[in-house]
């Protein structure tokens, strides 16, 4: 995979997003910045990250006829891939936090955000935005944010690291195109964050209430056991997971 280095810049998304000005036929690349000035994170956050210290980089990768209805299957096959390498360099407890960030334990290594561009009903490209703490060791007002050397006591080579990151997405993304859509969803399911477990949520209105993960639908909807044993099923929009 081709990778462009660059030094300070406000977004690597926007700039794949340059990158790509409706070209249908191109190969896989990766955009990485030692600096990011305004990166951006789920719900419209930011991603903060020492210059120097972390990953921050984003893939623009084509698709061979990718439906819309697949694209939380896109996500899964990023978050794993993520996973993957965490567990391959003996990161502790690595789970994923639904939809698309990634725990050591109780505390968060890696946000990812993925943009996709449509063509009629298909996805023709993606855009996929990672954000991994690596060996950051502060974290000034993030209380549940950590980074791998925090976790493993360990310093990492960041390009080393990032091929083999890219690796194991190329190889996670070629998956998507064979038939094994449900086995994917499951490996997905096995690894969430407090699935089976009572934990807290924050709904739109500021209220809360207390359920049990059970899983996630193809569509990407969080699958929650509340009171009495009643399933229900939420999107992003929808609910908010307190840790």
């Amino acid at each position: 995979m081709r990778i462009i280095k660059v030094n300070a810049i406000n977004s690597t998304n926007e700039f794949a997003r340059d990158l790509y000005r409706g070209n249908t036929n191109f190969q896989p690349v990766c955009v990485v910045a030692h600096t990011q000035q305004k990166g951006k994170g789920q719900r419209g956050s930011g991603w903060l990250s020492n210059p120097g210290e972390n990953l921050t980089f984003s893939v623009l990768y084509p698709h061979a006829n990718l439906a819309i209805e697949d694209q939380f299957l896109l996500n899964a096959a990023v978050a794993l891939a993520i996973a993957d390498i965490l567990e391959q360099y003996e990161i502790p407890k690595v789970k994923v936090k639904w939809p698309n960030d990634i725990m050591s334990a109780n505390y968060k290594l890696c946000g990812i955000l993925i943009e996709n561009i449509l063509n009629n009903s298909q996805i023709s490209a993606s855009i996929l935005g990672v954000g991994l703490n690596v060996n950051q060791m502060e974290f000034l007002n993030l209380p549940r944010a950590g980074s791998m050397q925090q976790m493993s006591g360990r310093n990492f080579n960041l390009d080393s690291l990032l091929e083999d990151v890219l690796d194991s997405l190329n190889k996670r993304l070629k998956l998507l195109s064979k038939p094994v859509k449900n086995a994917l969803l499951e490996e997905y399911t096995s690894k969430m964050f407090k699935k089976n477990m009572v934990s807290a949520f924050e709904l739109p209105d500021g209220s809360h209430m207390t359920g049990i993960i059970r899983g996630v639908t193809r569509e990407g909807r969080l699958y929650v056991e509340t009171e009495y044993s009643v399933f229900k099923t939420f999107d992003l929009k929808e609910i908010k997971l307190l840790f």
